[in-house]
């Protein structure tokens, strides 16, 4: 893909912040040390990251053949290789093959169960340019950050609608969404959700210890590309510039006592075979160092934002999408697996039947406007959202669908004593 279709409609910005964001496009010079932590950034000692880059770095998928297909296929234990041949172009013929496997595997250790839930944006400041983000620093958006009443509010009707597991969500901006006020949203929410999930900037492990104190269960971080060069050229400003603080955000939350980590790369932004594998073997590792953990994948493609309407994953069809599920599912059969509303209702309803664990309902990718999306009536006080979504479905509309396939659809599986 084109890096300069990711580029933002600059017309608003003042001449300075204009300038800015042109030499930070055009002199990697200007750019902070995209691998050297900014003071205040936790270190740690792990050496995984090293094991998933070097891998990635040797994975060659053009070399699989259809009979290395086959054979991973046959094998009864998916190994590292397998998985690499899963991944490759030689396998895509096999994919109706894959997808039996991969339902087996989802049906032997889930049941025909499917989670749901539903996110809750509270603010959309950002301190990070991130060329393909539409909450990033230099697009002029409706900018929003909901006071405590109005999380309150958004809560209630979240809740009032059915949903038990909540996952919130903030720009990644320590000024605006510090952990204080994301500890008090943790708070607000354990009151009225039996999980509670983050999608917050990443944060130390001290850090994490406390949102969890504030009543978090679990983390989700995406690391966007693991190809550490291209990373580079699309996060030019920010702490989220930093790529080895971002991949070792899970570990930091497990070592804060989070009960589970979500990992994910946004496919489309780089090679997607190479970002999946990685994704893959970064659970993969941390599942063998930390195997009481929780675990779960996300597969987002990048979608349409504000001000850009040309950013699409166009090398990511859905075929190749389901070839990453399925390969996902019989590497990591134990692990959960969210596909959002990025995706269409009738992508969504297949896999869930193969290779998917869990799936978000009533999602608003705004801030406050739950209420007013329930109602059919736009808020227009609300921020703006970070991307467009495929599936609009309620929460009702979408249980009923999950039901009408045979499946059952699960609130909350977590009792707390």
């Amino acid at each position: 893909m084109a890096q300069n279709q990711f580029f933002i409609d600059s017309d608003k910005l003042s001449v300075a912040a204009l300038e800015h964001k042109h030499l930070l496009e055009s002199d990697p010079s200007a750019r902070t040390d995209h691998m050297k932590y900014i003071e205040g950034m936790e270190t740690i000692s792990s050496d995984i990251m090293d094991k998933v880059l070097s891998t990635v770095k040797l994975y060659e998928y053009e070399k699989y053949t259809t009979a290395d297909v086959q054979r991973a296929l046959d094998s009864q234990t998916c190994s590292i290789e397998d998985f690499q041949a899963l991944l490759s172009p030689a396998a895509l013929p096999f994919l109706e093959q894959m997808a039996q496997k991969a339902k087996s595997e989802t049906s032997k250790h889930f049941g025909n169960t499917v989670y749901m839930f539903t996110p809750l944006y509270i603010a959309n400041y950002c301190e990070n340019y991130c060329i393909y983000c539409g909450f990033n620093c230099y697009n002029d958006i409706n900018r929003k950050k909901l006071n405590m009443p109005e999380i309150e509010h958004e809560m209630k009707v979240i809740a009032d609608s059915g949903i038990e597991e909540i996952l919130l969500l903030t720009g990644e901006s320590r000024k605006m969404s510090d952990i204080k006020y994301i500890g008090e949203a943790c708070k607000m929410a354990s009151r009225y959700f039996r999980n509670v999930g983050l999608e917050i900037y990443p944060v130390n492990s001290d850090e994490y210890k406390y949102l969890h104190e504030c009543g978090a269960d679990y983390i989700t971080v995406f690391q966007e590309t693991y190809d550490a060069d291209k990373y580079e050229t699309l996060h030019l400003l920010g702490h989220k510039r930093v790529f080895p603080y971002r991949f070792e955000a899970q570990e930091r939350a497990i070592m804060g006592g989070m009960r589970g980590v979500a990992c994910s790369a946004l496919l489309g932004l780089a090679d997607f075979r190479k970002d999946a594998l990685a994704t893959a073997l970064h659970v993969y590792y941390l599942q063998r160092k930390y195997p009481h953990i929780e675990y779960s994948l996300s597969c987002p493609r990048l979608r349409p934002i504000i001000n850009n309407e040309k950013i699409n994953p166009l090398d990511v069809h859905e075929k190749e999408l389901c070839q990453v599920l399925c390969a996902y599912r019989i590497f990591l059969p134990y692990v959960g697996i969210t596909v959002s509303s990025r995706e269409q209702k009738h992508f969504r309803d297949g896999i869930v039947k193969i290779a998917a664990t869990k799936v978000s309902a009533g999602v608003s990718t705004g801030i406050g406007d739950h209420e007013s999306k329930y109602s059919g009536c736009k808020d227009e006080d609300a921020g703006d959202e970070q991307f467009e979504i495929s599936d609009e479905r309620s929460f009702n509309d979408m249980y009923a669908d999950i039901t009408s396939e045979g499946l059952q659809p699960v609130l909350n599986d977590y009792v707390y004593v």
